[in-house]
């Protein structure tokens, strides 16, 4: 996803009867204003013609980042708060253009990035899987006593409906960041609001309510929205090598100490360098040798918060450059410019096996939970 393609985000939304000029004024509001945002080309709102409440809006954006960055700002919180009165449901969907047919001559600068949509973009192997992760902070201090919170409750029911269902549930702790991690076959929306409905679930969120940083109150429609907003971590790059999900994987979760204002950066190279690494792994597999290190990664991101999700088919210590992002000495020098200080607040060195292994020993995060689904 993080790549020169261009972003096609899709927004499905059912408008309540009624509100249908509202809605038309707020989308001509939203629309003036995400037109000066950096990287977006355009946009569009169709209305279905089967069933009315059904509108559709469609945006095109020059590459992820951009997009990314400004949907998990306050500044697109407020855009898009005069929506919520008219809209009864949403779903976003992003995607990568890898392909396009036109007739029409391309604008100045348009080849460039229609070269990118070209056939040299290689599409991702997919598992049937969306995923999402949130992350927040809690008092220091506070943290034995709100892994046990989250580690000692009983696992919500998997299925949510015909088509939906809850996979997988990893939750990871360092110093006293959280970062959870949903894998959902089907709608993620319905399988998050299934999951806030569980009673074991609401207990739980309420039990760690006094040790977070960043007091919230889920019983305010409009509060709990705004947390989730800003707890959210989405996913920029997700590859599988192997969507067979081989047994016996091991599943690490990375915090890069990313350098101020180097946050995409680092999700971007993070993405490349995953590619990489897969690519080569299946040239060398089909040579007769080799195996995959990594079967499956997830890169989350939001602002500076870069986190790497990674399936290992070895010991995290076997293949240190590849299990930290990196490829090569150069890669890793990218890297090393794009990080701040260490665990011990000195520079980080990448370099050598050595230090790789030291960066992934306070990079890798601890486990709290690991639920799965019994037929997962």
């Amino acid at each position: 996803m993080l790549t020169d393609a261009r972003l096609r985000v899709v927004l499905l939304v059912s408008v309540h009867a009624g509100a249908e000029e509202r809605f038309l004024d707020a989308y001509d509001q939203l629309s003036r204003q995400v037109a000066a945002v950096p990287g977006h080309i355009s946009d569009q709102l169709c209305q279905s013609i089967e069933n009315p409440s059904q509108w559709l809006i469609t945006s095109e954006w020059e590459s992820a980042p951009p997009f990314l960055s400004w949907v998990e700002s306050p500044a697109h919180r407020e855009m898009v708060k005069p929506l919520h009165g008219c809209v009864e449901d949403t779903r976003s969907l992003r995607f990568s253009v890898l392909r396009e047919t036109s007739a029409a001559k391309p604008a100045k600068g348009g080849s460039a990035r229609r070269a990118a949509a070209s056939g040299r973009v290689v599409p991702r192997v997919g598992d049937g899987l969306v995923r999402h992760a949130l992350t927040f902070t809690v008092k220091p201090g506070s943290e034995q006593t709100v892994a046990k919170i989250l580690s000692d409750y009983a696992a919500p029911e998997a299925r949510v409906d015909d088509n939906t269902r809850l996979c997988r549930t990893s939750l990871f702790m360092s110093g006293n960041r959280v970062v959870r991690a949903v894998e959902v076959k089907g709608d993620l929306v319905a399988a998050l609001r299934h999951v806030a409905r569980q009673p074991e679930v609401r207990a739980v969120e309420e039990a760690i309510n006094p040790h977070l940083e960043e007091d919230r109150d889920l019983d305010d429609p409009e509060a709990a929205r705004d947390f989730f907003m800003r707890a959210a971590l989405p996913v920029v790059h997700h590859l599988t090598a192997d969507p067979s999900r081989p047994p016996n994987l091991r599943r690490h979760m990375l915090l890069y100490p990313v350098k101020t204002g180097c946050g995409p950066a680092v999700a971007s190279l993070l993405a490349r360098q995953d590619d990489l690494a897969v690519s080569k792994a299946k040239a060398s597999m089909a040579s007769g040798g080799g195996q995959h290190t990594i079967v499956s990664s997830t890169v989350f991101q939001r602002d500076d918060i870069v986190v790497r999700m990674v399936d290992m088919g070895v010991p995290l210590e076997r293949d240190p450059a590849v299990a930290a992002g990196v490829s090569g000495p150069r890669a890793a020098a990218v890297l090393g410019r794009l990080l701040g200080p260490g665990a011990g607040g000195g520079k980080i060195d990448l370099s050598g096996e050595a230090g790789l292994r030291r960066f992934l020993a306070d990079c890798d995060m601890d486990p709290v939970t690991d639920r799965r689904a019994a037929d997962y």
